[in-house]
């Protein structure tokens, strides 16, 4: 089964090919990946996508099924990454597995119990996923965007999962456990959305919609009528 993964939640991101079968349902191969540079997104997804499968000999019409970031992040990069998706899974009739970042990041420690995913939000604000797991699945308890100091409060009986280095150091001055490492894989994703693709977890074009968590500025500013 040959899957396509996105990513265009943060300031840089990913197109990679990706085969999976259900002959080993735990492993996930990456054929390759192709690094996506900030504020080019619109411009670089689609003739990647294009470029990476003539590479490997494939068609669009190949690609099994879409494993995309679904968020958090950049509200410009997701909707461009999703818009792109959205438009290939329409023309193709194929499924979309929408993956949280913060689930992707939980999973990371591969140990069971409680665990709290960080992402940095800018604006002295951390992205957190409070999420329960077991067996290589995580539950989702609650998600929010806290200030700095209250995600530190927040994280206390659970293990903080982090790619960034300045929390993951926030955090142990704090006395928190951490699982710190140095980034999210396409690997990563691809198992997550994989596994989420065999268990029915897919929605169509019009289902798939970004997981911002932080209201745009517009909504923030935007006069009451």
């Amino acid at each position: 089964m040959i899957l396509l993964v996105t990513d265009t939640s943060g300031n840089n991101g990913f197109v990679g090919l990706a085969r999976a079968s259900d002959a080993n349902p735990d492993t996930v191969e990456v054929l390759e990946e192709v690094p996506l540079a900030g504020g080019t997104f619109s411009a670089q997804l689609v003739p990647q996508i294009a470029g990476l499968l003539e590479k490997h000999g494939f068609r669009k019409a190949d690609i099994d099924a879409f494993i995309v970031v679904s968020g958090p992040g950049s509200f410009t990069g997701l909707r461009v990454g999703l818009a792109a998706i959205k438009a290939l899974a329409e023309i193709l009739q194929k499924p979309i597995v929408p993956v949280s970042l913060l689930e992707v990041i939980a999973l990371a420690s591969r140990k069971a119990g409680g665990a709290l995913a960080a992402l940095d939000a800018g604006r002295g604000e951390v992205y957190v996923g409070e999420y329960e797991c077991a067996h290589g699945s995580a539950e989702l308890q609650q998600e929010q965007l806290l200030p700095k100091a209250e995600f530190l409060s927040s994280a206390h009986g659970l293990l903080v999962c982090t790619p960034d280095a300045a929390l993951a150091e926030m955090a142990r001055a704090a006395g928190l456990s951490v699982c710190g490492f140095d980034r999210v894989t396409p690997a990563m994703i691809a198992t997550l959305g994989w596994r989420k693709l065999r268990a029915g977890a897919t929605v169509s074009p019009q289902q798939l919609d970004a997981n911002y968590i932080r209201r745009s500025d517009a909504e923030i500013f935007s006069k009451p009528k």
